[in-house]
Parts: C-alpha cells; sequence; structure tokens
C-alpha cells in the first residue's frame, strides 16, 4: 500500500508537470479541480500574446530573460549574444551584458535590445568599435626562431612554420614572410581577405625590427634611412629610426618601415655601411613580440584580432 496523500492533495500546475517529465512520464496539464484530469495544452498564439503582455508589463526591468518562443523568434538570423559567445567573447550572459552597456553595435547602430537577431554572413558587428570575426576564422602570432623556412612546407626537409601548427582542424598560412635567419612575429590565418591586406602596400601597415649592428654609427643614420636607400629595386624608406642601446661599439637600434620587400632591412643597413648580425621583427601592426618567448605560437584575442581588421579598413 503506497503512503497516504497529504491533506493538500497533489500540487498541480508546473511542478508536478517537470516532474512527470524528470521520470519519463507523459507531460499533463492541469485544471481548476487539481484533480489530474487531461486538458489540452493553451494554443501557441495565446502563450505568445501572454509574453508579448508580460515583456511590456516588465521593460524596465533587465533581469528579464525572454523565452525562446517571443514574438519574432520565427525570423531569420541569429541571437547577437550567441554570435559572440561563438566568436569568444565568453559565456552569453557576459555577451548580454556587452549589449546591456551599450558596447555591441550592428551596422553602425549601438544595440539597446537583447535577443536582435542578426545575418553574421552579411552583417556588420563590433564591440568597443572593433570588427568581430564571426566567423570560423582563426589568428594566431609565432614567435618564429632564426633558422626556420617561411613556408608551411618544405620540400627538403627544413624545419618550417607548419612544423608550429600541426593538428590542427583548419589549414593555415602566413602572413607576409621572413628571412629564415630572421626572428619575430608572424602571424598566421584562414582568413584570406585579412592576409591579403595586411601585406599590400596601399595599406602601409607598418612593422618594427631590432637590428643589432657595430659602430660607430653617424649621427645622421636616421635621417638617411628616413630619406631613402638606394637599393638595386629602388629607393627604400624607413619610417622611424632610434638608438635603442648602445655598449662601446656594439648598437641594437629600432627600424620602423611599412614596406615588405626581401631582405629590406638587412639590405637597406647593410648599404648603409652596417651589416646586420641579428634581427628581429618585435611587431606587425598592433601586434607586438612582448614576452611571447622564442618557438611560441599564441591565439590572438579579439581585441588584437579587431585591431588589425581595423587597420587595413575591414
Amino acid at each position: 500500500m503506497g503512503p497516504a496523500a497529504t491533506p493538500d492533495g497533489p500540487k498541480s500546475g508546473r511542478g508536478a508537470s517537470a516532474r512527470g517529465g524528470a521520470k519519463g512520464g507523459p507531460r499533463q496539464g492541469h485544471n481548476s479541480t487539481g484533480r489530474g484530469r487531461w486538458v489540452p495544452a493553451t494554443s501557441r498564439e495565446y502563450d505568445a500574446r501572454a509574453e508579448e503582455r508580460n515583456r511590456e508589463r516588465y521593460a524596465d526591468k533587465k533581469d528579464v530573460q525572454l523565452p525562446k518562443t517571443f514574438p519574432g523568434a520565427e525570423q531569420e538570423g541569429e541571437r547577437l549574444q550567441k554570435i559572440l559567445a561563438r566568436a569568444g567573447y565568453g559565456s552569453r550572459r557576459t555577451c548580454e551584458e556587452l549589449i546591456e552597456h551599450a558596447r555591441v553595435e550592428v551596422n553602425g547602430e549601438i544595440v539597446v535590445e537583447q535577443g536582435l537577431r542578426v545575418d553574421p554572413e552579411h552583417d556588420e558587428i563590433k564591440v568597443d568599435g572593433l570588427t568581430v570575426a564571426t566567423q570560423s576564422y582563426q589568428f594566431f602570432s609565432l614567435n618564429k626562431p632564426a633558422g626556420v623556412v617561411s613556408t608551411m612546407e618544405d620540400n627538403e626537409g627544413r624545419q618550417c612554420l607548419g612544423d608550429y601548427v600541426t593538428n590542427r582542424e583548419t589549414r593555415l598560412f602566413h602572413v607576409g614572410r621572413l628571412d629564415t635567419e630572421t626572428e619575430g612575429v608572424i602571424l598566421l590565418t584562414n582568413h584570406g581577405e585579412l592576409a591579403h591586406r595586411l601585406t599590400h602596400p596601399k595599406y602601409g601597415v607598418k612593422k618594427v625590427y631590432l637590428a643589432h649592428i657595430v659602430g660607430p654609427i653617424p649621427r645622421d643614420l636616421g635621417k638617411q634611412l628616413k630619406d631613402g636607400i638606394q637599393l638595386e629595386d629602388g629607393y627604400a624608406r624607413a619610417d622611424h629610426f632610434r638608438v635603442v642601446e648602445q655598449t662601446g661599439k656594439n648598437y641594437l637600434v629600432e627600424v620602423t618601415l611599412h614596406e615588405g620587400r626581401k631582405h629590406i632591412v638587412r639590405r637597406m643597413l647593410a648599404e648603409a655601411g652596417f651589416p646586420v648580425d641579428k634581427l628581429v621583427r618585435v611587431s606587425f601592426g598592433p601586434i607586438t613580440l612582448g614576452d611571447q618567448k622564442s618557438g611560441w605560437l599564441r591565439r590572438l584575442s579579439n581585441t588584437e584580432v579587431g585591431m588589425l581588421m581595423q587597420e587595413v579598413d575591414l
């Protein structure tokens, strides 16, 4: 014989339905008598109208969580917070907070409501003014060691960039090149348009190098480099030059330029009379080397990706 019923009798409503569902039993409706008689569920149209009234009633309360069946859910596209979460901006709740604080815009307009549906293929989404990469793109920075060839594969068996990105589902390719003996920042991605623009002279993305040379060097070396050095394939000009450190005749100098010709920094300094002993690229546009160790590959942050896109008008 089963346990006696409580004085109040079995509870009806959502709690009972939830418990029945959890045990695998059929979900039942409820009625005013509370006797368990099955009653058809309310229509979707009725639920939608009720939900619309609730939304109007609690419009000023930010904590209200809208159900998935709110009017308009049948629209095309995906919810904005879901897209942001997939792009790496945190949990959906975190992405909702970004929207709440007016940090997200779609097609140039600040988003002021939750649940907005957008088309990631065609709509431009920005967070804090920086474009969001909404597709399955990957962006990495490698601190390339000296002796590594700037190719993803090498038929001669030499160490190459591809050795640092094995076991990845998406095929990556490098943005520009570094001389075999030059170390430092080289970008890897599967975003073809971004890679193309970052290396195109039209956008003039600046790269910064640290070079070790032996002096003494003349006071006007920086002026010579900025005015232009005549090379066999035309003039090459630096955007900036400074001496970072000097120890006796040993100099560590910084050269900034936006050109990408082969061996450009080495050739410029050699033509000026100062062959380079060691060369390191410490930044590519907004992406800096920092304390990233030689041979280490790191995924770029969402902010860094946005800054790269901003550099080339994406």
